[in-house]
């Protein structure tokens, strides 16, 4: 039986399942009426934001696919178009059931935090596993009509292509209506952060999804098709298109998603509110079952056991870095209780907390990486076979991201938990209900953390490979640091990453200044809001924040895909190479800085609303929030924006390579 099949099978059971646990979702109670008004209202925001976002993406993607026709033939073409609708396939359907599953987890969560919790880690487990199989079954499937790795690389793009459209337009989205809610609702008009009264809270509960749903989805598509892509090719050429270095990197995440989808069985719950544990238990039974299915798949397809120490290694750095970012973002470790601390001073000494701890944290994962890649590439052979050496880093990366099927799930889980508490406040439901939503929120603050984290990680490891894809298939010449055009490219590509932030950055700025100036004018001239008389106009802020980040989403996506079709035409593939490598080096460090600033600055806001320093409505609080306000575009826009900003640039390098 042809490998490609065994790939194949792998990815229809990762959908068979995702359908699964659609099915199981969508046949809970959704609860009352008034909790039902509001989860449509969720809804239909969420998806008239997909619709018209995906009309102007799909404008894009044709023009690209048009040029890719002509510039590198049909066959590119259709690949790339092929992974534009995987990815945004992908986005759609967590979309979807995350915006049906918030109201049953409400509606659960009055019975009991174990349910509670197994619908809305069901409605991660679709989004994990869509990805995963979708991804999988995309790669297979060229890889078995064309043969050819470099037919691949335009799927990748396509994937990468969305996805970064989709987080930056994501995250304009949500942190716009965030902020603007929190501004207003919570430190202008003194009213709890899901308050009905609000204008805005509509809109954030609608960025919730489109942010760290369709959003996250997309990234770690990216991430997980990259790496496979990048060790296919560098499979082909070290091993000299040996099928089974070919196909090894695909069949290392088929098993992974099986062990993921034997993972969600041991997540479960009891109404002692340890819901982190139960979310860690089947992330690390899914890590040990992949350890044990590597083995027998690489003992059995390759003559180099050595090869699975590899995919161990990528494994276990993914786990590591996951940890890490906990230490620098959990509410209960002392990196955040410091910016809480701050915060009784003022504002601005807890914005200088929170990125002191940005800054920090980028230590640890620098080393992890670093470690990784010169472990890796050691046992591949590196020493005596630079090709083989860069395989083994790029199966390293495909390790750490194999059990994305969990992974992701424990991400998605989050927004959806989220929402249930927004639905709990705003249908006034029991104390008791808020207090359970509340225990799946606070966990799933800490994995969206996790997340990020892991992603711009793995996204780091899947770009350097691809770099070296390229390298492996351009006749390079001088890439000395005496050559003027490397130095130019270096200073170049590091300077996109602050370039790029600074445009996601002003664009969350600009939605949420309208946002912010619409709830104030609804509160002043609709009669009655702050008494529960008077009906607020929630529509209004869906449609700012919807029509903003549309309109601010274009310019940063069109960077990542000109900036290296420039620089290679006009200086050159060493030029572009450099600037690869300073694009990857700084945005991988402002990435992990801003992500775990933003998820520091939010976690210290959430222990002064538990009832420390102060608690709700003191004047540390709201200093306090005013950092969460600073760090919602740092850690939900601009930061995980990155990573894919990195893998789009290398990815169109790649498709380019043959022209250049």
């Amino acid at each position: 039986m042809r490998l490609e099949y065994w790939s194949m099978l792998a990815a229809l059971l990762a959908l068979l399942f995702t359908y699964y646990l659609a099915q199981k979702v969508k046949k809970q109670k959704t609860g009352n009426e008034k909790m039902n008004e509001i989860s449509d209202a969720i809804h239909s925001g969420a998806m008239a934001y997909m619709k018209r976002q995906y009309k102007v993406i799909a404008i894009f993607a044709l023009v690209v696919a048009a040029i890719l026709f002509f510039g590198r033939g049909w066959e590119i073409s259709v690949s790339f178009i092929y992974g534009a609708i995987s990815s945004a396939v992908a986005g759609f359907i967590g979309m979807n059931i995350a915006t049906k599953a918030n109201v049953r987890t409400t509606e659960a969560a009055r019975t009991g935090l174990d349910k509670a919790l197994a619908i809305a880690f069901s409605s991660g487990g679709v989004v994990g596993l869509s990805v995963a199989g979708l991804g999988i079954l995309g790669v297979s499937v060229l890889y078995y009509f064309f043969k050819e790795p470099e037919i691949v690389h335009g799927f990748g793009l396509g994937a990468s292509s969305i996805a970064l459209f989709a987080r930056v337009g994501g995250g304009i989205f949500t942190k716009a209506a965030d902020v603007g809610a929190d501004l207003v609702g919570k430190v202008e008009a003194g009213i709890p952060e899901d308050d009905p009264r609000n204008p805005a809270v509509i809109a954030d509960n609608v960025g919730d999804n489109v942010g760290d749903v369709a959003g996250m989805g997309a990234d770690l598509t990216e991430s997980f098709v990259g790496s496979m892509i990048a060790a296919m090719t560098l499979g082909f050429i070290a091993f000299h298109e040996q099928i089974e270095a070919v196909m090894l990197p695909i069949l290392v995440a088929s098993v992974g998603v099986v062990a993921a989808i034997i993972g969600t069985y041991f997540v479960k719950a009891k109404d002692n509110g340890d819901v982190h544990s139960a979310l860690r238990k089947g992330t690390f039974i899914a890590a040990g079952l992949l350890v044990v299915f590597a083995y027998f798949l690489v003992s059995y397809l390759m003559d180099d056991i050595n090869l699975f120490y590899v995919i161990v290694t990528g494994l276990v750095a993914g786990l590591v870095i996951g940890f890490t970012t906990e230490y620098f973002t959990s509410e209960k470790r002392k990196p955040v209780k410091e910016i809480a601390k701050a915060a009784e001073t003022g504002a601005g000494t807890n914005i200088i907390q929170g990125l002191s701890t940005g800054m920090k944290s980028t230590v640890i994962p620098i080393i992890v990486i670093g470690g990784t890649i010169l472990l890796a590439y050691w046992l591949a052979g590196g020493q005596d076979d630079f090709a083989r050496g860069v395989y083994g880093i790029a199966l390293a990366a495909v390790g750490m991201l194999s059990t994305l099927g969990i992974t992701l799930a424990v991400d998605a889980y989050g927004p959806v938990a989220d929402n249930a508490g927004g639905i709990a406040e705003m249908a006034g439901l029991d104390e008791e209900v808020r207090k359970r939503t509340d225990s799946l929120d606070a966990a799933g603050n800490t994995t969206a953390a996790m997340g990020k984290g892991f992603a711009i990680s793995a996204a780091s490891l899947a770009a350097l490979t691809l770099i070296a894809a390229f390298t492996q298939i351009v006749d390079l010449g001088d890439i000395t640091l005496t050559n003027p055009t490397v130095i130019v490219g270096l200073y170049f590509g590091g300077m996109l990453p602050f370039f790029f932030s600074s445009l996601t950055m002003k664009a969350v700025g600009n939605a949420a200044f309208k946002i912010i100036h619409e709830v104030r004018r609804q509160f002043k001239e609709i009669p009655g809001i702050m008494e529960g008389t008077g009906k607020p106009d929630h529509e209004k802020c869906v449609d700012i924040a919807t029509k903003a980040a549309i309109n601010e989403m274009v310019v940063p996506g069109l960077i990542a895909v000109l900036a290296p079709v420039a620089v290679g035409y006009l200086l050159g593939p060493e030029a572009l190479v450099a600037m690869l490598v300073g694009g990857l080096i700084t945005g991988f460090l402002l990435a992990i800085t801003m992500a775990n600033a933003g998820g520091a600055w939010d976690n210290a806001k959430k222990y002064i609303e538990a009832g420390n320093l102060g608690g709700k409505g003191s004047d540390t609080h709201k200093a306090a929030v005013t950092g969460d306000t600073v760090g919602d575009p740092f850690k939900d826009t601009s930061g995980p924006s990155l990573n894919i900003l990195i893998n789009v640039m290398a990815l169109v390098a790649l498709v380019l390579a043959p022209l250049l």
